[in-house]
């Protein structure tokens, strides 16, 4: 993959088994937040399903749509698109009801100095949600920024660990996650908190960072030495099965890959792609931000893309000049300010 088209095509293929569950959950498909870096390769991967599957589903994408292009782009591949802002109570509550949500509004980049927006979108947003669609299944958009740090050895938090929330971005995270469990017990709406990191495409996600920084002679600091990383793709495919496992209370379900990566190991892949020296700077700490996803892969299966594999299709992005997004993932953040 070097174009954007086959990237975009090859993320909007969908599984045997998402066709198979998606037809056995009655109803429409809203995608809340679907402007968003994951949100229009999750709606044309679901309306792929919906295709091949032969199924009678609606799938309907909501945002401030910014973006004129991306809304357009949506609807030709025949998505329904509405334009609303979310925080207007006015508008949400105007939507149409559906059977079905995946909630991926939220806000994490910029919260330093909007620390009041960040609170406004991640927390008080989604109790107006559910209150709106309490009679749907809700799918709702997590972080495993909602965990303390682990031990590398440790092999990563699972559902069972108590959150502890390093920072006001992760303190939202799990305040989203508390306001829907709220109203699911209220309301007995079944949902799933969906904790997911890393996910990754070529234009964004930790690979594209250690390949950029390789690629460009840029030092790698090792102050967080290991990470989780999940194709997009396995990413949205996950999610939207999800839809089958919402409960009252609330299902946890972490997502990532099966791998505790090591940035160091990474960064040498990279540069032995690139045929270039790697500059490292720092020591690996003991303990990193890692979710265990062996749930995850009891339930759906390993990834369809395996890591090797990620790292080889990002290096060759980077090798053609593919087209980036700029939206940094932070992951090297210790203390929380993001």
């Amino acid at each position: 993959m070097i174009t954007v088209e086959e990237l975009e095509a090859k993320l909007a293929v969908p599984s045997d088994e998402l066709v198979r569950e998606l037809a056995e959950v009655p109803g429409d498909i809203a995608i809340l937040g679907v402007g968003g870096k994951m949100g229009p390769s999750l709606a044309k991967l679901a309306r792929n399903a919906v295709l091949k599957g032969g199924l009678s589903k609606r799938i309907i994408g909501i945002s401030r749509f910014s973006n004129e292009k991306a809304r357009a782009e949506l609807e030709a591949a025949g998505i329904e698109t509405i334009s609303c802002d979310l925080l207007n109570d006015q508008e949400l509550m105007s939507l149409p009801d559906v059977e079905n949500v995946i909630y991926m509004a939220g806000n994490k980049f910029g919260t330093t100095g909007r620390e009041h927006f960040t609170w406004a979108m991640n927390t008080y947003l989604p109790g107006r949600v559910a209150e709106k669609y309490k009679n749907s299944r809700i799918v709702v958009f997590s972080s495993g920024n909602v965990y303390p740090f682990t031990p590398v050895s440790s092999g990563g938090a699972d559902e069972t660990v108590i959150p502890e929330p390093i920072g006001e971005y992760a303190q939202s995270c799990l305040g989203r996650e508390r306001i829907f469990e709220y109203h699911s017990h209220k309301n007995g709406t079944p949902m799933m908190n969906y904790r997911l990191n890393y996910a990754i495409d070529m234009r964004y996600g930790v690979l594209l960072e250690l390949a950029r920084a390789v690629y460009e002679g840029r030092p790698i600091n090792l102050a967080m030495g290991f990470v989780n990383v999940i194709w997009q793709g396995d990413a949205n495919t996950i999610a939207l099965r999800c839809l089958a496992e919402c409960t009252s209370p609330p299902s946890l379900m972490n997502v990532t890959g099966p791998e505790t990566v090591s940035i160091r190991w990474a960064a040498s892949e990279f540069a032995k792609c690139f045929d270039k020296a790697v500059l490292f700077e720092g020591t690996e700490s003991e303990t990193a931000l890692l979710n265990n996803a062996a749930k995850c892969n009891q339930r759906f299966g390993y990834p369809s893309v395996s890591l090797l594999e990620m790292i080889g299709w990002t290096a060759e992005w980077v090798k053609s000049g593919g087209e980036v997004l700029n939206k940094p993932t932070h992951f090297q953040e210790r203390k929380g300010k993001f």
